[in-house]
């Protein structure tokens, strides 16, 4: 591998927002972007400083872009709302690479395939990026937090993007690598161990507090400042936009149902004005300790199109109050406590199946907790899970949201580069070992039973970076000569064939049998820093053949 790298960029591509860090290879200075494009209205974009932007795109009638990020969103309405104010916005689009049913994956303008939405966001964000004064496609080693979620398949088109976007020059270069959001995560907290005092050996929990989900992960420091995880992670769909949907459940009871559902068909950036309104003003100011605490709402103000389509007493009542609505302390904390109530019951069962028992029978308990993600900054939050917890050391690190993982992603990018250009081999000295997400094995053919599947490595095993899980075969029958292994991949701990609900194929690698008849071969899945690969050696002839995943389109 040969290397000249100059700058790391961490690029940190959320569901809801993204952001990026970068870091010469000389000075392990840090730099968290904060400038971002922001609606200046009269059609005119500026600036604004913050660590992160949203990740939604407006389109044009022929599906240009016309505006990314903060201003795709956020532009204050017109009083004088006209057909401009109507646009094609595409949000939440990194979803589809997630393992969820056609149903439940957001709907996007007609015409707009997902993959093309990602590039186009890539791409303008590579725009900013690209402003570092280098040689980008040579000079720019690029880290990619994903989610850990994400399967082979995802990964692989994940890939395709950022190639097409324009910020590799080759899909397979080495210039992009992959880490996963909760590693980037706890990378940046383990920087910040430094000063609370936590020794080789101890754990610490990262409680990331997203937008649209939870994930908590358990990780022990160990010498040297590696990681590994000791606990298969827990998620839920239960992060800070669930106050806003209870927010906007709020108004439907106040406005009547059909108001809100015309306003988010119709015009849906004054539907997200409303929305971020209430975020900046109410819900993160909140922390649950001023009974006197109150929100008002000038709807007139705020989103004016809302008017026309409130009806009949609803419309009376409104009309009385000047259009003018009231949020007092119990109504805003009774959007807060369902949300939190779910993410503390999540924290205590975490906790206690992380705290198992070692081979000394000591309990091994969680010494620290982290709190970060966008909602990890809300005061009530944070002062309920202290409550909750009083025995844990909790913190908020510094740059608790998206910055926090396109950091840690730097971090680690700094650490990858310091070892392939030393053309060190073995582990990674950022990441020990990780849990995997999915079960993973082959087809193979039992002469009683038929074709079965042969568990190589089951979802929730520790593996160490680089760590090869084998299985010896021969070929099924005497004259054949090549031979199809299949690789799939599973959520089930106790699958038995390739055909039960949930297996899903992850590619095939073909061999050559065709030497001989003792052709006893050694099939390996080897888990990279991010990446599997599998390979097949012929014990006899010493053949070696690596697949590269052909996937079909989803």
């Amino acid at each position: 591998m040969s290397w000249d790298i100059r700058f790391v960029v961490g690029l940190y591509f959320g569901t809801k927002h993204s952001g990026f860090a970068y870091c010469h290879v000389c000075d392990d200075n840090i730099r968290i972007n904060e400038d971002w494009p922001r609606w200046m209205g009269n059609g005119q974009v500026g600036q604004v400083v913050q660590f992160k932007t949203n990740t939604v795109l407006q389109y044009d009638s022929n599906l240009n872009v016309k505006y990314w990020g903060y201003p795709a969103l956020y532009k204050r309405p017109r009083r004088n709302f006209d057909e401009e104010e109507r646009s094609f916005v595409a949000e939440l689009f990194t979803l589809h690479l997630d393992d969820l049913q056609e149903s439940q994956k957001p709907v996007l303008p007609n015409g707009l395939d997902y993959k093309k939405a990602i590039v186009d966001y890539l791409h303008e964000m590579g725009n900013v990026v690209i402003n570092i004064d280098i040689d980008f496609l040579e000079q720019v080693l690029l880290v990619l937090t994903i989610p850990a979620e994400y399967s082979e398949k995802a990964k692989s088109i994940m890939r395709d993007c950022v190639h097409e976007a324009g910020l590799i020059g080759e899909k397979n270069s080495d210039k992009l690598q992959l880490i996963t959001e909760t590693e980037a995560l706890a990378i940046h907290c383990r920087d910040s161990l430094g000063e609370h005092g936590l020794n080789s050996g101890k754990n610490f929990m990262v409680v990331d507090c997203r937008s649209g989900s939870i994930v908590l992960t358990t990780r022990k420091l160990l010498y040297g400042n590696r990681l590994e995880e000791v606990k298969e992670r827990t998620s839920d769909f239960c992060g800070g936009s669930f106050v806003d949907r209870e927010f906007i459940n709020y108004l439907r009871r106040e406005l009547g149902n059909e108001a809100i559902d015309l306003l988010r068909d119709n015009f849906h950036g004054q539907m997200q004005y409303l929305v971020q309104s209430f975020c900046q003003d109410a819900k993160l100011p909140f922390k649950g300790d001023d009974r006197d605490f109150y929100y008002e709402i000038n709807l007139e103000e705020v989103s004016p199109v809302l008017l026309q389509y409130v009806r009949d007493e609803r419309k009376q009542r409104m009309e009385a109050a000047e259009w003018f609505i009231y949020l007092d302390y119990n109504t805003i904390k009774s959007m807060f406590d369902p949300v939190i109530e779910r993410i503390l019951r999540m924290m205590r069962v975490h906790i206690e199946n992380a705290s198992g028992v070692d081979e000394y029978t000591e309990k091994k308990k969680t010494d620290i907790i982290f709190l970060v993600g966008g909602f990890s900054e809300s005061g009530y939050l944070q002062k309920r899970i202290r409550e909750e917890f009083p025995g844990h050391n909790i913190y908020v690190p510094t740059y608790p949201n998206a910055a926090a993982i396109s950091r840690g992603a730097t971090i680690y990018g700094l650490g990858f580069n310091e070892i392939d250009r030393l053309d060190m081999d073995g582990q990674f000295s950022n990441i020990e070992s990780r849990l995997l997400q999915f079960t993973y094995g082959i087809k193979f053919w039992k002469s009683d039973e038929g074709f079965l599947f042969k568990c190589l490595a089951r979802r929730g095993k520790e593996v160490k970076i680089n760590e090869e899980f084998s299985v010896r075969v021969r070929p099924s029958h005497p004259f054949q000569s090549t031979g199809i292994f299949e690789i799939y991949y599973t959520r089930s701990f106790s699958a038995k064939t390739c055909e039960e609900a949930g297996m899903k194929l992850l590619g095939k690698l073909k061999i050559d049998w065709s030497d001989g008849m003792d052709r006893t071969t050694t099939f390996k899945l080897a888990f990279g820093r991010m990446e599997l690969k599998a390979i097949a050696k012929n014990e006899i002839n010493g053949q070696t053949f690596q697949t590269s995943f052909d996937f079909d389109d989803e």
